[in-house]
């Protein structure tokens, strides 16, 4: 075929993906104002049978239109958008009618968090964001009433989280929306209605949360996939060319070679800091007490942002002076201290712009240590050790999820933001830590050598064992019946993790699936193509170039970014 005419169909594909990313929105309004498309802010979908069913013609009618084009005859990057939206589409008719999370998942009925987001952006006027929030609380009540018809066999643990997350929610209703309604400049009339639906809304809420606490459930869902369910959702979500049962033997092995090698550096520590004191005979026990020694260095609570925005620069500075990769300084990284409405739990996250708002500033929100206890400080300061902090920077910022969504932007296809894939993103930011050991960085600025220092390796692969026993809690507690002695067993005495981050976990993964895997699939799949692009590259092959041209693909999968990467 002649290149007019493959033009012309790629063009066509082009026009397609646009009126389905509309389509998409006004399917899933909520979805469109997270992402920073405000068209349908006023929305409020009820998921009764009804929508789920409009749901399921939408799978049918865009399977449709995708199968009428020639895969082979359309793109590259159009085959990958192919590819993501195939898989969306998929997806969603397997959480309907087979994973079925509507029936048993109480906590995925919470209007409060889209009132909250659109109160609290400032992406147009107050006026004019009242007014959508004044035509979505008109479907409140009915959202909830579907809600209540839905559930018919709730998990205990994921009843509690629907309880706690609307009933810390319902303030929208109660206070904020009412607060914002003394100092708007709508008239009268518009302001009694919303007050009158204030009113209605928060009924609504408490109605939900009492129906959760007085439901008869003799025989509750247990929160676990199981055998069946789980690798398929897994093959959804993490869109990786390796199963569960693989990555989670990956992972195993990976966590025998990272506890070989912090015992073996544990060992070399061990005279320079414990002196002569006899090495235990449990090379697990050794680990741990090299770590704990190391974590006393930290920085201060009244320092820890400071101390932050002063590695960001020396990260960029390294990736420049080693030819890394290249960092656009027109769109620099902004450090702050992380917004009231984000404020509850001390962390790091970054706040990126979205697809319709490219030339929006990103921001490296940090978490305030203020209002903790010296003890609770002492113990979040000991896990974000000065080693450690380092690492954490580099995966948030540079060269991890900063540098990657930057990339990720420059990309011409709403397809791929859209559709993000997260064991790509997270995966990236997790092999940006190892890469930027394997270059040098952390080495002793006092010492000749380029090397990282043993103590930054070990803490690095204490780090890195964070990841690995992620994948391997979730794939073992959903598919295979992992128990929660077991788990805090592993994420104690393995993992080396305080009991009070362990327990967090527990619950994270009582509450969530998959996600918690991506972070190490992400990672080996990007291991594994790096060393299959230096083979076939030879003695041309450049890491710059190779960090480029992954990253030029967008959030796509790895494996395909492999595909596109290997064939060139």
């Amino acid at each position: 075929m002649d290149t007019t005419t493959n033009t012309a169909i790629n063009e066509n594909f082009d026009g397609y993906k646009n009126a389905f990313v509309e389509r998409l929105w006004e399917m899933y309004p909520g979805w469109a104002t997270e992402i920073g498309y405000h068209k349908y802010d006023g929305k409020l979908m009820v998921n009764d049978e009804a929508y789920r069913n409009r749901q399921l013609l939408f799978v049918k009618a865009e399977q449709d239109s995708l199968a009428a084009y020639d895969m082979n005859k359309i793109s590259d990057l159009n085959k990958i958008d192919a590819e993501l939206i195939s898989n969306f589409l998929k997806s969603t008719q397997w959480n309907i009618e087979k994973l079925r999370y509507w029936e048993w998942d109480p906590s995925s009925y919470n209007a409060c968090g889209g009132f909250s987001y659109i109160l609290s952006e400032s992406y147009a006027s107050l006026e004019e964001r009242l007014s959508s929030l004044n035509t979505k609380l008109e479907h409140v009540p009915a959202f909830y009433d579907a809600a209540k018809k839905n559930i018919t066999n709730s998990s205990i643990e994921h009843t509690q989280l629907a309880i706690d997350q609307n009933l810390g929610g319902v303030a929208v209703f109660e206070t904020d929306i009412l607060d914002s309604l003394k100092v708007c400049k709508l008239d009268d009339v518009t302001k009694k209605t919303i007050k009158e639906r204030c009113k209605l809304a928060a009924t609504a809420v408490h109605g939900y949360v009492d129906h959760l606490k007085t439901i008869k459930n003799d025989q509750p869902r247990g929160f676990r996939l199981g055998q069946a369910l789980y690798p398929e959702k897994f093959a959804f979500d993490i869109q990786s060319e390796y199963s569960s049962d693989q990555i989670y033997n990956s992972a195993l092995e990976r966590k025998k070679y990272l506890h070989e090698q912090m015992f073996s550096l544990s060992k070399l520590l061990w005279p320079t800091y414990c002196g002569a004191l006899t090495l235990p005979s449990d090379s697990l026990a050794v680990i741990r007490k090299m770590i704990d020694t190391l974590s006393i260095r930290h920085t201060t609570p009244q320092a820890f942002q400071s101390t932050i925005e002063k590695q960001i620069p020396e990260l960029e500075a390294f990736i420049k002076a080693k030819n890394l990769i290249y960092i656009d300084p027109a769109k620099p990284l902004k450090v702050r201290k992380e917004p009231a409405y984000m404020a509850g739990v001390a962390g790091v996250s970054i706040s990126a712009p979205g697809p319709y708002d490219k030339n929006g500033n990103t921001y490296y929100n940090v978490g305030s240590l203020a209002n903790y206890s010296k003890e609770q400080a002492e113990s979040y300061l000991r896990e974000y050790n000065d080693y450690i902090l380092q690492i954490l920077n580099i995966h948030e910022a540079i060269p991890g999820h900063y540098t990657q969504l930057v990339y990720s932007n420059n990309s011409p296809s709403i397809i791929k933001s859209v559709f993000g894939n997260g064991a790509m993103i997270e995966g990236w930011a997790v092999y940006g830590e190892i890469m930027m050991l394997e270059n040098g960085y952390g080495s002793d600025p006092k010492s000749k050598s380029t090397e990282a220092t043993p103590e930054m390796w070990l803490m690095y692969y204490k780090w890195n064992l964070r990841a690995v026993c992620n994948t391997i809690l979730d794939i073992g507690v959903h598919s295979r019946n992992m128990t929660k002695e077991e788990a805090l067993t592993l994420l104690t005495q393995q993992a080396f993790q305080q009991t009070a981050e362990a327990e967090g976990k527990w619950k994270r993964v009582t509450l969530t699936s998959v996600q918690l895997c991506s972070y190490y699939t992400g990672f080996k799949e990007i291991c594994d193509l790096r060393e299959e692009y230096r083979k076939k590259m030879g003695d041309k092959f450049n890491l710059k170039e190779f960090h480029e041209k992954f990253l030029s693909y967008g959030s796509s999968p790895v494996k395909f970014i492999r595909e596109m990467m290997l064939k060139q």
